[in-house]
């Protein structure tokens, strides 16, 4: 008996049929994987957002198994060939692949070599050869001018084509011929010699041969891109004797005149099935790279959204650049701007003096406590015109990524928000609200835009896009969102909302004031009880009555916290303040129905930490003085760095020269590395050995060993 989709789910993940079953519960009912982790622990039993999105995800690709299934029965059971062994097959099949082996010989298909000897008659003479193993000159009696069959050799060729098919179509025999490919195959690429020079990038491939089930994801697209450009031609394809050689066990072992079977079968391989299993070989191994390269992708961009916020702030933005001067603005500390002007630093010494005296007049006029400098053309030379400034205090100087900042600035929320102003101005804004809270600036941009990962372009850009946006999420939630000041943008991607409600949310704030309480939410247009039930938690309102809605308590435990302080005799804002008093509380008592330890141990982690940010603390970087060009770098020096960039081969490190340099995996630690994602992580601080300059190709090679792995003196 077929097994029901949660519980082909629970056996293939390891997981209780109850879990799964709940899970995709709470999915249909509008749940989201956020509001799942954090809320319903006690229904999924504590699964966390990776364990619920593969369930999902399982449940979907299942989904569709079941409605292939029913498409093929369907069009089997019209034809009356839903009987016997077939169906049983058809209804046993696990997965698409089964299924469709099974399907194939009986599939509607376009005309082919076989059909047409088919319709000379010469199915018989074809059954014949391969299962009776009858002399060729058997073939005679099926000549027949009148259909347009000539000579023996005619109808020889008609039933090897119809032999050819059955070959390529037997089930078994695709099934061995699957395992083949995928264990044998070899991925082999020769250069077009018209492209040689044209694909120079390409070179290390030019003439390239690797066993194809080891080959690693970075590598795969990037020898697809080679293909996809014109310049490698690419195959896939195990030692064909190895190929035709199971072809004969599988078909000839018993033949007395396997001649005609033999040429038949190696048209079969060559013509049918060598091209087909090659085509899912290169689908197999091209998803799989895909979803590796989808996963550093997934983790570089969450690194970068979870990084350390410096918090609400003064801020001083400077978008650098040397002949149309650099663009300043002052933010306040939540964010908004109060002066913009152009200040040009690496002009005349009088230009420069002039710029010194109005970056110290912002400074003290607007109460700056850091200065954020995009790290882009100019950076180095306007941090040391800033150094050089005599401001008092001295605020905390930083330099941003600028990644992205161009995008935003061109886009329509950018001209929403700033209408009246120019591109590069809203490119400064970024860059110093970017330093205030990365999260919330870079929500304002497709993820694809910010810089990390590999080969992007290359990957499913469906798959990598649902990725990207749910990692936003995740990262939002996790963090929690300021009701009262968060942007349209960064309030989409709270559980539940989207965008349409987040614009909703905002209108109400700014027709009606700042939400006064989380209930207050309900008011919203078309805001109703389940977007409510989805989002509340993840909301905050610093300055809220209830202090309730501070925190991530969600609303719907308010009468417990309530309950749990009257049978205690304190109150919120007393287990919020007094770890004895929260030690003092029994929870036993209130596990009932819904309602586990799970819940209330997190709603006690809540009231210790009332909107707890999960990131870390803020560290000021600085790169190392007098570094400031490729030209600067020796071979041996150890400088300063933040990763930028994490791949499968290594690490990208942004050391102050204008140019990442590349920590290959083999030297980001002194010991084996099989995942530079375990060693590093973007926006990490790390010291790095210069290894190797080639100022001619810009490329900079570092390390991250302990100890300098090559001879500076070389």
């Amino acid at each position: 008996m077929q097994q029901s989709i949660p519980q082909r789910l629970a056996a293939d993940l390891k997981l209780k049929n109850e879990q799964v079953t709940a899970v995709l519960d709470l999915l249909t009912e509008g749940a989201t994987l956020p509001f799942i982790a954090r809320y319903r622990k006690e229904r999924t039993g504590g699964l966390d957002e990776l364990a619920i999105a593969a369930i999902r995800d399982g449940g979907r690709a299942l989904e569709e198994l079941e409605k292939r299934r029913a498409s093929i029965i369907t069009s089997l059971s019209e034809r009356d060939l839903y009987l016997g062994e077939l169906r049983t097959g058809i209804d046993a099949a696990q997965n698409l692949k089964q299924l469709e082996d099974l399907y194939l010989p009986h599939r509607i298909r376009r005309r082919t070599r076989a059909t047409v000897a088919r319709e000379l008659g010469l199915e018989p003479l074809a059954r014949k050869l391969l299962h009776e193993g009858v002399r060729t000159d058997v073939a005679a009696a099926f000549v027949d001018p009148a259909k347009g069959v000539q000579t023996a050799e005619e109808a020889l060729a008609g039933a090897r084509d119809i032999i050819a098919e059955w070959v390529s179509e037997d089930p078994p025999l695709r099934a061995q011929m699957r395992h083949l490919f995928a264990t044998k195959a070899a991925l082999s690429s020769k250069v077009d010699p018209k492209k040689i020079e044209a694909g120079q990038k390409f070179s290390d491939y030019f003439d390239w041969t690797e066993k194809a089930a080891s080959v690693p994801s970075h590598r795969l697209l990037a020898i697809l891109r080679g293909e996809s450009e014109g310049v490698l031609k690419v195959s896939l394809r195990p030692d064909p004797q190895e190929a035709l050689a199971l072809l004969r066990r599988h078909f000839v072992a018993c033949q007395k005149s396997p001649e005609q079977i033999l040429l038949a079968m190696e048209d079969g391989y060559k013509r049918l099935l060598a091209p087909a299993m090659e085509t899912e070989l290169r689908s197999h191994l091209k998803q799989n790279a895909d979803s590796e390269a989808i996963k550093v992708f997934r983790d570089n961009v969450r690194e970068l959204l979870m990084a350390a916020p410096l918090g609400q702030k003064a801020i001083l933005a400077i978008d650098p650049g040397f002949r149309t001067g650099c663009k300043v603005v002052c933010l306040d500390p939540q964010g908004k701007l109060m002066h913009h002007a152009v200040i040009y630093p690496t002009s005349s010494p009088k230009a420069v003096a002039e710029s010194q005296r109005m970056i110290a007049d912002l400074v003290r006029r607007y109460a700056i406590e850091a200065i954020a400098i995009g790290n882009g053309t100019a950076s180095r030379e306007t941090e040391r015109f800033i150094r050089d400034c005599d401001l008092k205090p001295q605020p905390l100087i930083v330099q941003v990524s600028e990644s992205g900042a161009s995008i935003y600035s061109a886009s329509d929320i950018a001209r929403q928000e700033f209408p009246d102003l120019d591109l590069t101005v809203r490119g400064a804004v970024s860059i110093g609200r970017r330093l205030a809270d990365p999260l919330a600036e870079l929500v304002k941009l497709d993820p694809k835009s910010i810089g990390v990962g590999q080969y992007q372009h290359d990957v499913d850009q469906v798959a990598l896009q649902q990725a990207l946006d749910e990692t936003v999420i995740s990262c939002v939630n996790r963090v929690g969102v300021e009701l009262n000041t968060a942007s349209a943008s960064l309030l989409s991607y709270v559980s539940g909302l989207g965008p349409q409600l987040a614009q909703n949310v905002v209108a109400y704030r700014n027709e009606n004031g700042p939400f006064v309480s989380k209930a207050e939410l309900k008011k919203v247009k078309r805001l109703g009880p389940k977007a409510f039930e989805q989002a509340a938690g993840f909301l905050r309102i610093h300055d809220a009555l209830n202090p309730l809605d501070r925190s991530a308590v969600h609303p719907e435990r308010y009468d417990l916290v309530r309950k749990m302080c009257a049978d205690n005799h304190t109150s919120v804002e007393e287990l919020m303040r007094c770890e004895e008093k929260r030690l003092a509380v029994d929870l036993k008592p209130y596990c009932k129905g819904e309602i586990g330890l799970p819940t209330l141990t997190d709603i006690m982690a809540e009231l210790a930490r009332p909107g707890r940010d999960p990131r870390q603390q803020f560290e000021a970087f600085s790169f190392a003085e007098g570094v400031e060009k490729i030209s600067d770098l020796q071979v041996g020096m150890r400088l300063p760095g933040r990763v930028t960039n994490v791949t499968n081969f290594g690490a990208f490190i942004d050391i102050g020269v204008h140019q990442d340099g590349l920590a290959h995996i083999s030297q980001l630690a002194d010991r084996f590395v099989k995942d530079p994602a375990l060693v590093v992580k973007v926006g990490q601080q790390v010291l790095a050995w210069v290894i190797e300059v080639d100022e001619k190709r810009k490329r900079i090679g570092l390390s991250l060993r302990p100890e300098c792995p090559v001879n500076p003196g070389r």
